[in-house]
């Protein structure tokens, strides 16, 4: 994996080897944010870190990530999603023709609506990992544990009908990328991580990017000096989702 050595890249990020896996989560209309979270954490997420153990343990494929990040109401006090699980696999997995949870195996299927993968290529512009704090637990089972002390923004990015995907890619890594990297380094930004969409076409997002800031206050200060480059060309702006989190909750580091 690529990363960069200070907070403005150099060249273009080069791509996370292997497929980075989205799920969005969104629950039923009867189950509680808390509800959702509570067996999301105690229940479903346990269960993930064990299959993939005995993936391990058959010399079968297997997830080598596995992180999740709840997402902050918006103003209005709503969820358009819940959170997000990512998880790093070596190919992209196929799409299932029945979503999952459709039969629930777990009580967390159960509060959630049915979800599907969604497939991206990930790219690391700016790594500070070492920032954020993961600390497995001490009187339970080490994962999953939570993380949190910073102010993370995710952009599900939604793109225009009908634009030509290579050249949005294109732009989007040799030219906002940078730009975005700048004001990063202005205001104190530490991680910036950019993932595209392996089937554009299909996808519900063309693809999601995730800043990290210590606080609030850095992501206002982002949102003042962030200047236009030129990505309205091709982004539908009314369809793309600036969404804030507080919290990930970490199965596999």
């Amino acid at each position: 994996m690529h990363t960069t050595s200070g907070p403005f890249p150099a060249t273009p990020p080069e791509a996370t080897p292997g497929a980075k896996m989205l799920y969005l989560i969104k629950r039923k209309p009867a189950t509680s944010r808390e509800e959702l979270v509570a067996h999301w954490f105690a229940n479903h997420m346990p269960a993930v870190i064990q299959g993939q153990q005995h993936q391990v343990a058959q010399g079968k494929p297997h997830p080598r990530r596995y992180i999740v990040t709840l997402y902050e109401a918006n103003e209005q006090g709503e969820h358009l999603w819940d959170g997000i699980a990512q998880l790093w696999w070596d190919r992209p997995l196929r799409r299932p023709e029945v979503a999952h949870g459709t039969t629930p195996t777990d009580t967390f299927q159960q509060k959630a609506e049915p979800y599907v993968p969604w497939a991206s290529t990930e790219y690391v512009v700016i790594d500070g990992a070492d920032t954020l704090k993961v600390e497995p637990l001490t009187l339970n089972a080490p994962f999953p544990c939570t993380s949190s002390g910073f102010y993370k923004v995710s952009y599900l990015v939604k793109a225009k009908v009908g634009i030509d995907f290579d050249q949005f890619y294109s732009h989007w890594l040799h030219t906002h990328v940078p730009n975005v990297s700048s004001i990063m380094a202005q205001v104190g930004g530490f991680r910036y991580v950019v993932s595209h969409s392996i089937e554009p076409q299909v996808e519900p997002y063309a693809g999601l990017a995730e800043l990290y800031f210590h606080d609030e206050a850095e992501w206002a200060e982002y949102r003042k000096a962030i200047k236009p480059d030129g990505m309205e060309e091709w982004v539908d702006g009314r369809g793309t989702l600036v969404l804030g989190a507080k919290t990930e909750m970490i199965g596999l580091p």
